[in-house]
């Protein structure tokens, strides 16, 4: 019996120019919605002093090679003592036997990586296919996979950013300047939601920082920074304009995130509601009109975890 593989972030990285997993994630999508994996609900771990979160997330796919476990965590004074917010790893098993094959120490990174890369095929999906410019709400780690895994899918040629904080908003900038598009820091939240027709959400806002009238005909929004109970970025009055809300997981959704808070103030039915797996698949129709609102509600499902744990393990494999 070989030892599971143990790789740190520095090892991770430096396979990561091996994986790509746009496909694989998309499929792992829809098979989850045609029910063939097994998900239970999200462990959760909060804190107050200090602040802090835990997400424990598991499952495996029906058919599959492996199951993973991860563990992601959110400590957002780390910075104080020059320690990254985000920790955690991944943990691989062979789901014949339950050998362990690679422990991924990852600092969460791994999990920064595959939403933003789940983020950017949920606007590609459902975004109206001409656009050329995107809007970042906020400032941290998932703003800039967001951005980067957008303009890894989208024809895009400039970034619109707004942020809380307009120095950090200039640090994220500063940040993607590698890109090679134009990049702009709008500090008129209004204004700027009114002019957009593609936005990312990525704050860890608990009270709506985007209000229902100020979003215009044709645009999308996707909404990854909502991922607990707690969290709420969107007016849930905006979830009741749009023609189309998806959700990576239904059953996942109506306990947390955009979906969760506009279901607890009945401006949503369950029976309105659609997964991203059937639109990718084709079972469910997503956009079907310039001129539709389109929200995509993503609070991380184990899915995910289990694709890009397993394509870092093959790239391993392979050296």
């Amino acid at each position: 019996m070989s030892a599971p593989f143990l790789l740190n972030w520095d090892d991770i990285s430096l396979l990561l120019g091996q994986v790509e997993v746009h496909d694989s994630m998309k499929q792992a999508f829809i098979e989850y919605s045609k029910g063939n994996a097994e998900i239970p609900p999200v462990g959760e771990l909060l804190f107050e002093d200090p602040p802090g979160e835990v997400h424990i997330k598991y499952g495996y796919l029906k058919g599959g090679s492996h199951y993973v476990i991860k563990i992601a965590s959110g400590f957002p004074n780390n910075e104080e003592e020059g320690i990254k917010p985000g920790q955690g790893m991944m943990l691989l098993f062979n789901i014949n036997t339950g050998l362990p094959q690679a422990i991924l120490v990852d600092e969460a990174n791994l999990t920064d990586l595959r939403t933003g890369i789940a983020g950017a095929i949920a606007s590609q999906t459902l975004a109206n296919s001409d656009l050329e410019v995107a809007t970042i709400i906020g400032s941290g780690v998932q703003a800039r996979y967001q951005a980067r895994c957008l303009v890894d899918l989208m024809p895009l040629n400039s970034l619109m950013i707004w942020a809380r904080d307009h120095k950090k908003a200039e640090v994220l900038m500063d940040d993607l300047s590698d890109l090679n598009i134009t990049i702009k820091i709008h500090n008129d939240l209004e204004a700027l939601v009114k002019e957009s027709q593609l936005i990312v959400t990525t704050t860890s806002a608990k009270t709506p920082i985007i209000k229902s009238d100020w979003v215009q005909p044709g645009t999308h929004i996707t909404a990854v920074g909502s991922d607990t109970p707690e969290k709420c970025e969107l007016d849930p009055k905006l979830l009741a304009k749009a023609s189309i809300v998806v959700a990576d997981s239904i059953s996942q959704n109506k306990l947390r995130g955009e979906i969760y808070q506009a279901l607890k103030a009945n401006c949503l039915s369950v029976e309105n509601l659609i997964e991203l797996g059937e639109v990718l698949a084709g079972t469910k129709l997503g956009r079907t009109g310039s001129n539709q609102i389109t929200v995509a509600d993503l609070t991380g499902v184990a899915i995910q975890d289990l694709v890009i744990a397993e394509a870092v393990y093959r790239a391993k494999l392979s050296n």
